[in-house]
């Protein structure tokens, strides 16, 4: 079986990295290198260790007809001998100089928990080819450094594209209805059934409105009002509830979380003592992303349970390492700012309650909510994703109910109208529309200061993201939940805005190049966008088509026969077997799902749920002391359910 690689003996030309350093490969194509790497070069080539030693990417000038060349040059360099299987290949579309290119994905069975990638990028007569080779848990942590090093690979001589001296022109209608036709147009490619839709141009509201429906099959469309899921645009609107709190004196950033909440705590002692409150939705104190104990514990958790679950969780990097988002310390800076604001109160009351009097009402975002119940008994977009075969339909709510206990990190229902009254506040430094200075600009502020490295020219500050990739900057945040995903986003030095909310999964596709199509339109940029959308949309295709070619749906009878009834974990809880019909059902506490079986390059054997709203969820079958196991894991952490007895 293929290994992952061993950490090399340093070659002469070995340097450890103390900071971000900007590097050339001997062809002079430009990259950063993050702090902390090992670098090492020779005449073909640059090679990048992460620190662990088990996590390479190495980049390679090769010369070749077409991208499979180039790469099947690099790996014979690199690694003679190379065989392992390709499982797709997918195009990569032309940005920051790079004509084209092509990404190649090899095939990995889950207990090697390895990463295995490869791509192409073509500028001029030559080929930049980048390996990426290591193991998942290393590729789960240092994500954002990886994303650095990529995403800042430039073909010698090219001088970035930059709006920096540019004046951004107005939204006029001709210009909104730019935007409003590349939504719609790429809604039709990626298959989303609505979106929430706002732009802002100089403090003011110059469009607002909805394209598409609610739900697919029925004739009821989008509008402004339209409640969505806003998932992790909560996060930002909580920091200004502790900003808030900063103005009345009542916190300070630089406060330890223990001094204001003595119920805080980590499963790491010198990272609780070391965490501020400024520090809470920095996602830079080391603490992973550890989400699957609450998606599937849920039922059984409430606001309190955040304290519980933080307090057995151990930090995998070092304080102000590297981005790392948690969720769970998301929901914790929420609770304690409630707590400090309504000491008497149960945590999630204090918390609706905070925001509820400090923030929605003040703005006017007089439907935004945290009441799932009140939320759809109105007007609100139903949740969609694809199903195995890649067709979209309406999916179970159930699923997000998961937020419920942890919603300050992601539990907010929200419209395209209430959204931009947030997201103009952010643009007024503070001042609502009548001018009245809501909360005082330096607090509105820090919440943008940078403190973690997200990748090149974006930082993580306190649940808002800042972009400065096009010499201008843009403040906004992603949300994520079950069938939602949205954006908002300010361009502060230019007066726009825009809002996006979406009821499908497929919706997150669309997010970026929107971002990019803004300033496309109002800078008069390279024209990317679109094509950005148009791999996106194919190339999910691909992967999803060659992902289900390896399931066998219904599970194979042979694997379920071998399976127990009954599986437990004491972090997720149980895993039931239920056969119905020629179907094999997964349930566990908080949903359930069908299961396809999948034979792995290893031999292994894989259970996959194959329902959304978890679908994709791999359950590998094992053995430990004589009792049937399924192993299942995310990024960093491996989960052994064993069987009942």
């Amino acid at each position: 079986m293929w290994s992952l690689p061993q950490n090399p003996a340093p070659s002469a030309n070995t340097q450890t990295l103390t900071a971000d350093t900007p590097r050339t490969t001997p062809a002079g194509v430009a990259f950063t290198a993050p702090a902390g790497w090992s670098v090492a070069s020779n005449s073909s080539s640059v090679s990048l260790q992460a620190p662990e030693g088990d996590t390479h990417v190495v980049i390679f000038d090769a010369q070749a007809t077409d991208a499979a060349t180039a790469v099947a040059q690099a790996w014979a360099k690199y690694r003679p001998g190379f065989s392992r299987p390709l499982k797709t290949a997918v195009a990569v579309p032309a940005r920051d100089g790079w004509k084209d290119g092509k990404q190649f994905i090899y095939e990995t069975s889950p207990n090697e928990r390895a990463v295995v990638v490869a791509a192409a990028l073509h500028a001029g007569d030559a080929w930049t080819v980048v390996l990426l080779d290591g193991s998942e848990p290393t590729f789960g942590k240092r994500g954002a450094q990886i994303s650095r090093i990529v995403g800042s690979l430039r073909p010698k001589g090219y001088e970035r594209e930059s709006f920096a001296s540019r004046k951004a022109l107005p939204l006029t209608p001709e210009r909104i209805q730019e935007l409003r036709s590349f939504i719609e147009a790429s809604m039709k490619k990626l298959g989303v059934p609505g979106a929430g839709l706002a732009l802002i141009d100089q403090g003011k509201v110059v469009y607002e409105g909805g394209i598409g429906v609610k739900e697919l099959g029925k004739p009821d469309p989008v509008d402004a009002n339209t409640l969505f899921m806003a998932a992790s645009n909560t996060k930002g609107m909580t920091t200004l509830l502790l900003a808030k709190l900063v103005d009345a004196r009542k916190l300070e950033w630089n406060e330890h979380v223990t001094e204001v909440y003595p119920d805080f705590k980590l499963g790491d002692a010198n990272t609780t003592k070391g965490v501020e409150i400024q520090h809470l939705i920095c996602a830079c104190t080391g603490m992973p992303r550890q989400d699957l104990e609450w998606l599937l514990e849920y039922k059984k958790f409430n606001p309190a349970s955040t304290f519980t679950l933080l307090s057995g969780m151990q930090p995998t990097s070092k304080f102000g390492e590297v981005f790392q988002y948690s969720n769970l310390m998301a929901s914790a800076a929420g609770y304690i700012g409630a707590h400090i604001y309504d000491p008497a109160a149960e945590l999630g009351a204090a918390y609706d309650g905070a925001m509820e009097k400090q923030i929605f009402r003040p703005l006017g975002m007089t439907n935004t909510t945290f009441d799932m119940a009140k939320a759809q008994r109105g007007n609100f977009a139903s949740p969609h994703s694809d199903d195995i075969d890649g067709h979209m339909l309406v999916i179970k709510m159930d699923q997000n109910y998961s937020v419920v206990p942890f919603r300050p990190a992601g539990g907010v229902w929200t419209s395209a109208h209430d959204l931009t009254r947030y997201a103009m506040l952010e643009l007024a430094r503070g001042k609502l529309p009548n001018g009245e200075q809501f909360i005082s600009e330096e607090n509105l502020l820090m919440r943008r200061k940078p403190q973690i490295s997200t990748g090149e020219d974006q930082a993580y500050g306190m649940g808002l993201s800042t972009n400065d990739h096009w010499g201008i900057q843009i403040v906004h945040h992603g949300g994520s939940l079950f069938g939602y995903k949205s954006d908002w986003m300010i361009l502060p030095g230019s007066g726009i805005g825009a809002v996006l909310l979406t009821n499908s999964d497929n919706g997150g596709m669309l997010l970026g190049p929107l971002m990019r199509r803004l300033v496309e339109v109002v800078f008069d940029g390279k024209p990317e966008a679109v094509a950005a959308v148009d791999a996106a949309a194919a190339n999910y295709r691909t992967v999803l088509a060659k992902e289900r070619a390896r399931l066998t749906l219904p599970a194979s009878a042979d694997e379920v026969a071998k399976l127990a009834d009954h599986y437990v974990n004491a972090a997720l809880g149980n895993i039931r077997v239920r056969r119905s019909g020629a179907a094999t059902v997964f349930a566990w506490d908080g949903g359930e799902s069908q299961i396809a079986t999948r034979k792995n390059d290893d031999g292994t054997i894989s259970f996959v749920t194959a329902d959304p709203p978890l679908s994709g969820l791999e359950f590998v079958r094992a053995e430990r002391e004589g009792k049937r196991c399924l192993i299942v894991r995310d990024a960093q952490h491996e989960y052994l359910f064993t069987e009942a007895s």
